[in-house]
């Protein structure tokens, strides 16, 4: 079973920048769509970015241009650059498999990592 966490979240003002990582416990080469998910306060959890194990990135609407996705196989970790964060960027972000990953029926998700874009 893969574990995996997050971390880089933490409070930014609005235009400012992180850069999220996701370490894995296992390889993550045979996982061949990785993706950064969000959840807002009040809100369901959404899929922002994706890729694929060849390197081949896609974004949702609101993020497009502004986020980008990469990942290490070797070093078994996906990463997200946001820049020019917005106050509706704030949430609590996941990284998962796309589909997330299952274990014994009932979808797996780490603890997350808190971004908040405030001034």
């Amino acid at each position: 079973q893969v574990n995996l966490v997050e971390s880089g979240g933490g409070l930014v003002q609005p235009g400012g920048s992180l850069r999220l990582s996701c370490a894995a416990s296992e390889s993550i080469s045979s996982i061949n769509v990785m993706g950064w998910y969000r959840q807002a306060p009040g809100k369901q959890r959404e899929l922002v970015a994706t890729i694929t194990s060849g390197g081949r990135a896609n974004y949702k609407d609101p993020v497009k241009g502004r986020f980008s996705i990469s990942r290490d196989n070797a070093k078994n970790t996906v990463y997200l650059q946001m820049d020019s964060l917005k106050p509706e960027d704030t949430a609590v972000y996941y990284c998962n498999a796309e589909p997330p990953l299952t274990y014994y029926g009932l979808v797996y998700w780490g603890e997350g990592t808190l971004v908040t874009v405030s001034s």
